[in-house]
């Protein structure tokens, strides 16, 4: 899903890399590539395409991710997903974009 972004500079992403021991579990489960590799440690790749899952902190074993899950579009799609009516800005067309 390379090429996606969503809205610049405002994801609340932090990844600490000294702490990172280099598991990959980061890059495993991020549906939108935001990380790579490098010398044995994460790094933001695309940092604007985090849609703010949580996917990635919540796997981190050692905590040197952190971002504010819920905040983001992925939330606002879910929310919509689950009440199962339109939320303004979103159009029930199922994208962030």
């Amino acid at each position: 899903m390379r090429g996606f972004s969503y809205l610049e500079g405002v994801a609340t992403l932090d990844l600490d890399q000294p702490l990172c021991i280099g598991c990959g579990r980061c890059l495993e489960v991020c549906p939108h590539q935001v990380f790579g590799m490098r010398a044995g440690r994460a790094f933001l790749a695309d940092r604007d395409a985090c849609m703010e899952c949580g996917a990635c902190a919540r796997n981190c074993p050692v905590a040197a991710i952190r971002v504010a899950a819920g905040v983001g579009c992925a939330s606002g799609l879910i929310n919509e997903w689950f009440r199962a009516r339109k939320i303004p800005g979103f159009g029930g067309g199922g994208s962030c974009g």
